[in-house]
């Protein structure tokens, strides 16, 4: 029996939860970090805080014990924030020292190093196999066994069919790829897309706008892509155009309700203290923009969003200079 150990105790890593305990020949352990939040959810059997009245498997075992988290797992599966992925690894990097493969769902990048999360994993864990799931993937609608369709990226093509077939269910259809670097971008760009999409609703702009707004956006994750080695293909697919949609239309979105609660006038602190869960795209915003400056990469919706997060620039007046920018061909 294969045995996958869970790190993580959101939306997304009880949803991955439920979905790995389907196969039956498969034993799943989930890691919460604090010992009050590993006994509520181990005695409702459900997450109550993230996915209210999501039934969570009888046979999952959920602890605060790492050792006993991870005690025999072939596979580790990262579902924490970009901002806490270093200091949570630091803190159970000790007994994390062998080899086992990790599959992450983690999509940002971290401020100061730019390192995407498989990097932050090697920085911290030493290298090893890492396969990056991205793509449309709600944890809402997967813990509720809504069809999706994702894509697992890994250099090492074996391993991410592995891990294609670990994941794969009659509700949840998984597709290879071996652009990584690709894949992780993606998940990470187009929450600061989602943004700029919130502050189109926020602000009435219609379907027009928002069309637009989509289009443009996936040119600029293109852009920003390829010029840091992904291959350009991966943003017309699941991870990129597919995942882009998604954040910036539904109502699960985090990072489209940050954007649509800027465009109504609230500030971003205000929005912030009042969120349960992390809006990726806020810090992520400040990492992009700062990369493209120093590579002098073309991001003009990003450089709009990082004005109105971090330097106090209107939606009103960031939408303006999108408008009246120079004219130029598609």
């Amino acid at each position: 029996m294969a045995r996958i150990a869970i790190l993580g105790s959101g939306a997304m890593a009880t949803a991955c939860s439920i979905l790995l305990s389907e196969h039956a020949e498969q034993s799943v352990s989930l890691w919460a970090r604090t010992s009050e939040h590993a006994r509520d959810m181990s005695e409702n059997r459900e997450n109550r805080r993230l996915l209210p009245g999501v039934p969570l498997p009888e046979t999952l075992e959920i602890t605060s014990d790492i050792d006993r988290a991870v005690d025999g797992a072939d596979f580790l599966v990262l579902a924490i924030p970009t901002k806490f992925l270093r200091s949570a690894l630091d803190q159970i990097a000790e007994h994390l020292t062998d080899d086992r493969p990790v599959v992450s769902v983690i999509k940002g990048l971290e401020n100061e190093t730019f390192m995407r999360p498989s990097e932050i994993i090697a920085d911290v864990l030493g290298n090893r196999a890492v396969v990056a799931l991205g793509g449309p993937s709600h944890a809402e609608e997967i813990s509720r066994r809504l069809p999706a369709s994702v894509v697992a990226a890994s250099g090492d093509m074996a391993l991410a069919k592995q891990v294609q077939k670990m994941f794969g269910t009659d509700r949840f259809r998984v597709y290879t790829n071996l652009d990584i670097i690709g894949v992780e971008l993606a998940g990470a760009l187009k929450n600061v897309i989602a943004i700029a999409a919130g502050i189109c609703d926020g602000q009435g702009f219609g379907d027009n706008a928002k069309s637009a707004l989509l289009t443009r956006g996936l040119v600029e994750i293109t852009r920003f892509g390829t010029a840091l080695g992904a291959e350009a293909l991966t943003f017309s697919g699941l991870a990129g155009m597919g995942d882009l949609i998604t954040t910036c239309i539904s109502p699960y979105g985090r990072n489209r309700m940050v954007g649509e609660r800027l465009g109504k006038g609230e500030s971003l602190d205000t929005i912030v203290e009042s969120m349960h869960a992390v809006a990726e795209g806020v810090t992520t915003t400040r990492s992009v923009y700062e990369l493209a400056e120093k590579n002098g990469i073309g991001m003009p919706i990003t450089t709009e969003v990082f004005h109105v997060l971090f330097e106090g620039k209107s939606p009103q007046e960031a939408t303006n200079s999108l408008m009246l920018r120079p004219p130029r061909g598609e």
